[in-house]
């Protein structure tokens, strides 16, 4: 019984470690997103840092333009990223934790 339980805690700390080393390979993952017409480019990493973000001159002209593809963009890529993020750390949470009977959490 008490190897059993070490050997549980044993993987638990391994799990943490591997969410850990998954959260720093995160911040260099990107995700690349843009409006329809191509004028407004964006970068961001998985773990939710804004990259880069390329703005066409022809929006320049027009400030409520530019905001309303600010916007747009960055919260289209920011959730693509949070989704990717999740289910990254997801994936590695379900894989490293033990078999214990009637604690189905990640199915």
């Amino acid at each position: 019984m008490m190897g059993d339980m070490m050997g549980m805690m044993g993987k638990i700390k391994e799990a943490q470690e591997k969410a850990e080393a998954t959260k720093k390979r995160l911040e260099t993952v990107y995700i690349d997103e843009k409006t329809n017409d191509g004028l407004l480019k964006t970068s961001v990493s998985v773990a939710g840092k804004i990259k880069t973000i390329d703005i066409d001159d022809s929006l320049l002209e027009d400030k409520e333009q530019l905001e309303d593809y600010l916007i747009l963009t960055l919260n289209k890529a920011l959730e693509r990223a949070k989704n990717n993020y999740e289910g990254e750390l997801a994936a590695v949470a379900k894989e490293g934790m033990p078999d214990i009977p009637g604690l189905d959490m990640f199915k």
